[in-house]
């Protein structure tokens, strides 16, 4: 195992480090253009089924669900393709490349996301996140049952977890509690769902967008020097 680090930074990608509800806006758009409304509104009671049987986001699965409804749609097949080659380097948030170079004075960044084996790689890959975190990502089903697992490929004394989910925050603060210092970004509709976040405790820290981590420069300099 190699020596732990004095603090790994876990980055969320889903509306931390790239615009997906940016991405599900146009998906929603190509639908309706390629399929009608029916078919749109019909893909996205889809892809919630699934989401509820897995636990996470199956764009691929919704299109073939889709498919088994209607087999004969040709046009169908065309969405595959596009969520393929959709260009995700453009939905990622100004300043979250900066960040990402900005959290190698304080530690080791890394990727910890949720999704399925597919697309989210892809989706990663296709984004040019993987390169920038020098190929440390880490893709699970629910990544806050997944802490033991995130310690022994990514030994640290302490951890910061930036993400958009004040839920899974809090989860993973109930289980490392001061081992882990917790970022909470305040973009899209997780971020902004004031009936969600009521019950939540509030994170270490709160920013209004990821080009604003380099703020938390004083905490992380603090975190990764402190004893345990």
């Amino acid at each position: 195992m190699a020596d732990p680090a004095d603090l790994v930074l876990l980055f969320d990608v889903d509306n931390t480090l790239l615009d997906n509800d940016g991405f599900q806006a146009e998906l929603s758009e190509r639908l309706e253009r390629a399929l009608g409304a029916e078919a749109r509104d019909r893909y996205w009671a889809l892809f919630e089924q699934l989401r509820g049987e897995l636990g996470y986001a199956d764009y691929l699965g919704a299109i073939e669900r889709l498919r088994r409804e209607a087999p004969r749609e040709m046009r169908i097949l065309s969405l595959s393709n596009w969520l393929i080659d959709y260009p995700f380097a453009d939905l990622v948030y100004p300043g979250a490349f900066e960040a990402a170079r900005h959290a190698r004075r304080w530690g080791t960044p890394a990727i910890l996301s949720d999704g399925d084996a597919v697309f989210q790689p892809h989706k990663i890959e296709r984004a040019g996140l993987r390169r920038a975190f020098d190929d440390r990502a880490l893709i699970y089903v629910h990544k806050e049952h997944e802490l033991d697992d995130v310690a022994r490929r990514l030994p640290a004394r302490r951890y910061a977890l930036i993400d958009d989910k004040l839920r899974i925050l809090a989860a993973v603060k109930r289980v490392w509690g001061e081992r882990v210092t917790t970022i909470f970004v305040k973009q899209g509709h997780y971020a902004l769902d004031a009936h969600a976040l009521a019950d939540l405790p509030p994170a270490d820290v709160e920013i209004g967008r990821i080009a604003d981590l380099p703020q938390c420069e004083p905490l992380l300099a603090r975190a990764a020097r402190k004893p345990l």
